[in-house]
């Protein structure tokens, strides 16, 4: 996968070259394209944003250098062009996955006030937001939403299978508690379940452990499944 990221601050996405983000970088997973907006700069001070209209305290950035970044990629026909706003559809496992099929994408990351609406009629497929909270810049977003994707791509954590049962994959429940040696450990121990070895009824313990921990924690989730269920 491509992913080409149009930002003010390149120098953010070390993140992005470290641990899962590095293996698939080394073993071509990912091919992680930085974008300096200010290369597209309208003058020689490298100005790309401007006071909006209408009277308003801060800045926008300005069309042109955005429409030239997102230009020069030459992206193909219905390639998704991303903008990370608090304005978006908020980000769903669901969303990744359909996203990591994908053989290129481009985010454009805000700040200031915004980007011109212009950008976004004419050039935005998709919004995406982290949660109802706001940042100084969409580099954070990107961050988070391009490590919720490439995780998905084959081969990038080891075992696929491991990424299978994280919460919110298979099913909208949490994911179960997990427990490692040893087995006793500051007087806590490990539900005996576990150690039994039967396979089927250590499934049926993990499906009753998400079933509760998302009914204590994601009070939200859990009652949209059962009016979900209650309505089949």
């Amino acid at each position: 996968m491509k992913v080409n990221i149009i930002t003010l601050f390149p120098e953010m996405f070390t993140p992005l070259r470290s641990s899962i983000m590095k293996k698939a970088n080394t073993q071509g997973s990912l091919s992680l394209n930085l974008i300096q907006l200010r290369d597209f700069a309208i003058n020689k001070y490298g100005q790309v944003d401007d006071t909006p209209y209408g009277g308003e305290s801060g800045m926008v950035i300005r069309p042109e250098p955005l429409a030239d970044a997102i230009n020069s990629l030459e992206l193909a026909d219905r390639s998704p062009v991303l903008f990370m706003t608090p304005q978006g559809r908020p980000l769903k496992q669901s969303i990744s996955s359909s996203y990591s099929k994908c053989e290129e994408i481009t985010i454009i990351c805000g700040h200031y006030k915004g980007i011109d609406e212009r950008i976004r009629e004419k050039y935005i497929t998709d919004e995406i937001s982290l949660g109802d909270f706001i940042l100084t810049g969409g580099e954070i977003p990107a961050m988070a939403f391009v490590d919720s994707i490439i995780r998905l791509l084959p081969d990038v954590l080891g075992h696929e299978s491991s990424g299978q049962t994280d919460s919110f994959t298979d099913s909208p429940l949490l994911g179960w508690p997990v427990y490692t040696r040893p087995s006793s450990f500051e007087k806590m121990n490990v539900p005996a379940i576990l150690l039994s070895g039967h396979h089927k009824n250590i499934e049926k313990w993990r499906l009753k452990q998400r079933e509760t921990r998302t009914q204590e924690k994601r009070p939200d989730i859990w009652d949209v499944m059962q009016k979900k269920e209650h309505n089949k």
